[in-house]
Parts: C-alpha cells; sequence; structure tokens
C-alpha cells in the first residue's frame, strides 16, 4: 500500500488516522493515491492557520497577488499534459476535454493575474466642501470551498483564482474523486510562490470532511463559503450560511432546455445536442436535459440524432484517446443514473435507444472494446414520447441521456423550456432573429447560446444560473469579485470642523421664476 498522502495546512503536510483510496474511474483495479481523510479537528486547524495567514496575505499589494497567479499559469501550461492525462486516468473525462479543462484553468489564471491591476475602486464627489468621498474592495477573509468530480481543474480555479487575487485565504474539499488531481494542483500554487496557509487543502468525502468545512461557518470561522454540487446540498449549505449572514457562492444543477425550431440548421443542432446531451457522458451541470423540437422538423431530427447517438465511440479514454465519452466517475452515480430507466417506463415514455450498463453481453455498436467491467460505462440513452409533466423531464439524471420532446412553435418552445425548476443553461438553434431574440429574453436561465451548445464557459464571461441552479453568484470575469469582496466606503473630511451632509449642505438658492411665454 502507498504512503498516504497528508492534507496541506500551512504549508506542512498532516497525516490522519484514516485514509481513502483513491481508483481510476476507467479502471478500478489502477490504484491512483491513498489520501488521508479529515477529522474535524483538522479542519478546524486549516481554518485557523488561514486566519492567521490572512493578515499578510490581503496586505500583499494585488498586483503582487496577481503575479503570483500569473506563475500557477505558467506551471500549469508547462504541466498541461502531466495534468490532462491525469485528469482522465482518475476521473474518466476525455482526452480532448481534459486538455481543455486544464486550458480553463490557464485562462483564468491569465485574467485574474491582469485583474490585479485592476481591482478598481471609485472617487465620489461630496456635496460638502473639503471632504473627499473613496470606495475600495477588501477581501472577505477565509473562504470555505467544496468542489466537485466532473471538472477537477477547472471549477476549482474559478474560485480560489479570484479569491486569492482579491486577498482572501482558502481551505478547500475537494472531490473525493478527484484527490489526485487536487493534489497535483495545489503543489504547483506551492511552486508558484503562494505563502504557507493561504491555500489549504483538506481530503476526504462529503458526507464527513464536507459536513466539518460546512460546520466551520457555525463556528464563525469562515467569512465566506463556495460550493459547486447539487442542488440538495446546496440548499443545507444557503441554511447554515443564512443563519451566519454569510452570502455563499452556489453553483449547482440543472435541467437544461436546448431547442431546435423549424428553420434551424439541423445538421449543425444535431452535432451541437449530440455533444450538449454526450460529453463527459452527461455529467456536468450544464449538460442537456431536455431537447425541445419543433414539430415541423421533429422526425427528421430524430432520425440523424439517432444515428449519430448510435454512431458513439464510448470506451476507456486511457487506452482509447477518440472516444467520445468514458466511464462514469463513480459507481454512485451510475446507480443513481440507473434509477432513471424506471422513471421512463412510469412516465409511460418510449426508450429509443440505451439499454443501461454496458456489458460484455450488451454493448453498443460503438464499443471502442476492452472490458467494460473494470468500470461503470452507461449506453447513450435517448427516449422519445417525453412531456413536461414527466418525472423524466423535471428531474436532473447526471448521465448520458437524452429527452426528445416534441411541441409547435417558438412559444411552445420557450414555454416548455421554462417548464422545470433549474434555470442554468439553455440553448436555442435557429436562423430567425426574432425567435432567437424572443428565447433570450423569455428564457429563465443564467446562460443561454445561440446556435451553440448547452455546455462549455470561457474565463472571461458569468458562469451561473437561476432558480434552483443558484443563487444568484456568478463565477469568472469580472462579475466574480463581487462574491469575494465587500465595499468600504471611506469618509475623508479635510475641512477641519463638523460638516454634516443633509442637515448643513448648502444648496444654490433659485432665481425668480420664468414665464418662458412671456419672453417672446
Amino acid at each position: 500500500m502507498p504512503t498516504a498522502i497528508g492534507h496541506m495546512i500551512g504549508g506542512r503536510a498532516v497525516d490522519s488516522p484514516t485514509t481513502f483510496e483513491s481508483r481510476s474511474s476507467c479502471d478500478r483495479s489502477d490504484l491512483v493515491g491513498v489520501f488521508a481523510a479529515a477529522t474535524k479537528e483538522q479542519v478546524r486547524e486549516a481554518c485557523v492557520v488561514a486566519r492567521e495567514a490572512f493578515a499578510d496575505w490581503s496586505a500583499t499589494p494585488a498586483p503582487v497577488r496577481g503575479e503570483v497567479l500569473g506563475k500557477v499559469g505558467d506551471a500549469l501550461e508547462r504541466e498541461k499534459e502531466s495534468l490532462s492525462r491525469l485528469v482522465t486516468r482518475e476521473m474518466g473525462k476525455t482526452l480532448k476535454e481534459a486538455r481543455g479543462s486544464v486550458q480553463e484553468a490557464i485562462d483564468t489564471c491569465r485574467f485574474f493575474q491582469s485583474e490585479g491591476r485592476r481591482l478598481y475602486g471609485q472617487t465620489v464627489p461630496s456635496e460638502m466642501p473639503n471632504k473627499e468621498l473613496t470606495t475600495y474592495r477588501r477581501p472577505l477573509g477565509v473562504v470555505g470551498m467544496i468542489t466537485a468530480s466532473n471538472f477537477p481543474i477547472a471549477v476549482p480555479s474559478w474560485k480560489i483564482v479570484p479569491a486569492l487575487v482579491t486577498g482572501n485565504t482558502i481551505v478547500w474539499k475537494p472531490s473525493q474523486d478527484a484527490a489526485a488531481i487536487a493534489y497535483a494542483f495545489a503543489k504547483l500554487f506551492e511552486e508558484a510562490g503562494v505563502p504557507p496557509g493561504v491555500l489549504n487543502v483538506v481530503f476526504g468525502n462529503g458526507r464527513d470532511t464536507g459536513a466539518h468545512l460546512i460546520d466551520m461557518m457555525n463556528e464563525g470561522r469562515l467569512n465566506k463559503f463556495a460550493f459547486t454540487g447539487s442542488t440538495a446540498v446546496g440548499r443545507v449549505i444557503g441554511e447554515v450560511a443564512g443563519r451566519n449572514l454569510l452570502h455563499p457562492t452556489l453553483e449547482l444543477g440543472g435541467k437544461n432546455p436546448l431547442v431546435v425550431l423549424r428553420d434551424a440548421d439541423l445538421e449543425n443542432a444535431v452535432q451541437g445536442a449530440v455533444f450538449s446531451a454526450f460529453a463527459t457522458g452527461g455529467q456536468r451541470c450544464t449538460s442537456a436535459g431536455n431537447v425541445i423540437v419543433d414539430e415541423p422538423v421533429y422526425d427528421a431530427f430524430v432520425e440523424r440524432f439517432l444515428a449519430q447517438v448510435a454512431a458513439l465511440r464510448i470506451g476507456n479514454p486511457v487506452t482509447f484517446e477518440d472516444v467520445y465519452y468514458g466511464p462514469f466517475i463513480n459507481e454512485r452515480f451510475f446507480d443513481s443514473w440507473q434509477e432513471h430507466y424506471g422513471w421512463g417506463e412510469t412516465d409511460g415514455a418510449t426508450l429509443a435507444y440505451g439499454q443501461g450498463r454496458i456489458t460484455s453481453d450488451s454493448a453498443p455498436s460503438g464499443w471502442a472494446g476492452g472490458d467494460p467491467a473494470a468500470a461503470f460505462y452507461g449506453w447513450p440513452t435517448v427516449w422519445t414520447g417525453v412531456e413536461p409533466g414527466m418525472r423524466l423531464f423535471q428531474e436532473e439524471v447526471f448521465g448520458p441521456t437524452i429527452n426528445l420532446v416534441k411541441v409547435d412553435g417558438v412559444d411552445a418552445a420557450i414555454e416548455a423550456a421554462n417548464a422545470v425548476e433549474y434555470g442554468l443553461s439553455s440553448a436555442v438553434y435557429t436562423m430567425n432573429r426574432d425567435w432567437a431574440y424572443r428565447f433570450k429574453t423569455r428564457i429563465e436561465a443564467g446562460m443561454t447560446s445561440i446556435n451553440n451548445t448547452t455546455v462549455g464557459a470561457e474565463a472571461h464571461l458569468p458562469f451561473g444560473g437561476v432558480k434552483s441552479s443558484g443563487n444568484g453568484t456568478r463565477e469568472s470575469g469580472i462579475w466574480v469579485l463581487e462574491a469575494y469582496t465587500y465595499w468600504q466606503a471611506v469618509n475623508d473630511d479635510v475641512s477641519g470642523r463638523l460638516q454634516l451632509a443633509q442637515m448643513e449642505t448648502q444648496y444654490v438658492t433659485p432665481g425668480d421664476e420664468v414665464d418662458v411665454a412671456e419672453l417672446f
């Protein structure tokens, strides 16, 4: 058994009495690493260390903090291929997608490196003489973070990088399914010169270590919490944060609609729908859940879509770099996904394609080869005859499954798209600019694509949802700065005497009333 990797607390490796294994999602016999599982006392210690480091880090000039993050970007760029292959090995993302995920973190470092020189405040004119009013962004303090396994570098970078450039310190619990990736990622921050105690990492599962970190809000040890994961857990975090008057960042689930209207370029729409549904095996919060198709093109779309799905190449992305998607990240995701077949049967939907778990006796024509029993692989699954009232339509499945829904016209499509509790991402395929305008102004979603997929993000664009997909906070771009800073208003009076605004303001005395009609 390899030596367990300890938590990263104050620049030290800290062991725990219990450990856990991280095994490859692609081959459960492949042991990636053994990691310490943090106790509540160790999580508390990490918070104390982060609090102690905050004084010096927050006093470090913001441009200098930005330069440190630039060096993180340099290290990520140098190690991009190694990190990408580790992502593929540990959590099963295809190598193409893994490289894109690492590039997203590089882009994030580059963007916020420059933001270290642009943490602007404002100068505001006073209504009193000899007085200046100014505003400043100030860091919040210690930030607790929990991130998911499906984007184990990109999503943590969305939180860690802006939190650091604004002067906060961090206690981060990464997913237990991506512990090795998190360790490698955090070590690059050390290399770049992030001081000890500024970024602390505690390993473990969500039920124990994650719960301990959430409870640190009740102990008053955190000033901010940032979470990516399920809506159910997000509600718990939101409740705890609310009781402690914290405003958390919550990036939660989605049941994202992709609409194909009657004038759409069908080939483009099919390609976009396939990627939206099956990239990362559907294990994205932005994955399409319902493809809503206008009646005049429904049959043609379904025929082309099913042909594309049947041709998908599926398998171990470590062995076969050309597969479209790989395995489930873990067994519990697979078990949860399996349940949706019962939903569809109960709802009365039609199973157009898919047979559950891929096995040696039940594999699609696109199976790349190898032993499917070495991991948890799912057939690409397509349902037709799905309607908004069905559970299949409403609930997030988080796996390689898509519903095809028939509607008549743009208004019916928008109504169906909005008929879920989630509001994260959305997409519409149309060449009609009026229809595109109506969709983007009426859709209840934080993100919308026109003639593109429901998935994907860029480092300088806000990411986040509405309704049950989040609490209004945003990640990425300049908008995320609001999540990790507060505004300080400074009233600097140099008059040398007491001046009372509103009560002593010397407004100009008006002149005599003018009757314009009498002027000419």
